[in-house]
């Protein structure tokens, strides 16, 4: 009797974090077999835990072993993240890997900086691809994001965006869009660009936030250096400068879109912001600490 071959996989890095323990749990929940890695190989229900470092490229093999496609989450704070990534993903198509979605963000195109630099390479390599563009989080503000913990802790949302519109975008929408992406019979081959439903500043943010939960949250505008300076704290200056230089940009309205990706992909519309935040507080009017990014 032969012996019996395990279903290929889809190997889902950062698996713990906003988008990709969603990713997980929607393919887990469809039937896929799935790899969730991480760091620390952390269990999640209906998958199959596997060590992850981008650091360590020891653990590449066994994360690959059994993939055939894999969603791309980039290593944290990098501002040069094709460094390590495009040597990765010579090795996954090396290793049998057809298919990759890339997590990237609605502010940088391909041959931009950082991620675009993947994007751009990513068509040479897979015949199977997409990059997915999301918009910023609503998760930023009710999860484990610093604008999350600045309202819990302050009331206040500080950033150098000025009064430019978002088209923020809940992370259950990004996963819902990035398993279609990885198990549809076709890959997208192409960009996609990832928004809400409705573009809004970071005061009118703040004034949903106060509504809902009942407590008072202010939109505290920085200048670009202001808000360099504020991040430095707590990452390399050089991350720092390109996420103050992206509200900079918002600030001139780079954001200010609305695009038909969920319902195109999905067959439903994308979730508001008000609806987000009425969810995350669970009805207690209490925006509670999230899962780490």
């Amino acid at each position: 009797m032969s012996a019996v071959t395990a279903p290929a996989a889809v190997l889902v890095l950062g698996a713990t974090g906003t988008t990709g323990s969603r990713v997980v749990s929607r393919l887990a929940g469809e039937g896929h077999r799935v790899k969730a890695a991480g760091r620390r190989a952390t269990p999640v229900d209906g998958a199959e835990a596997v060590r992850f470092d981008w650091y360590d490229p020891a653990t590449y093999e066994e994360a690959l072993d059994g993939a055939d496609r894999v969603y791309l989450v980039a290593p944290v704070d990098s501002a040069t993240p094709a460094d390590v990534m495009l040597p990765f993903l010579e090795q996954a198509r090396a290793s049998g890997v057809r298919r990759v979605v890339l997590l990237s963000s609605s502010a940088i195109p391909a041959g931009g900086p950082a991620l675009g630099q993947v994007h751009q390479a990513l068509p040479g390599l897979f015949d199977e691809w997409a990059v997915l563009r999301p918009s910023w989080f609503m998760q930023n503000f009710t999860g484990d994001h610093m604008h999350a913990r600045s309202v819990r802790e302050e009331g206040v949302i500080l950033t150098a965006a000025g009064e430019g519109r978002v088209a923020f975008v809940d992370a259950e929408d990004i996963a819902a869009v990035a398993a279609h992406a990885l198990t549809d019979v076709r890959a997208p081959g192409t960009d996609l660009v990832i928004t809400g439903p409705q573009a809004l500043s970071h005061t009118e943010v703040a004034a949903v936030l106060t509504e809902v939960t009942g407590r008072t949250v202010a939109h505290r505008p920085l200048t670009y250096e202001e808000m360099r300076d504020h991040l430095s704290a707590s990452m390399p200056l050089e991350y720092a400068a390109m996420l103050a230089g992206m509200d900079r940009s918002n600030a001139g309205g780079a954001e200010d879109r609305t695009t038909d990706t969920v319902r195109r992909l999905t067959g439903r519309g994308p979730r508001a912001f008000r609806d987000h935040v009425l969810a995350a507080t669970g009805g207690t009017g209490t925006v509670p600490p999230a899962r780490v990014s």
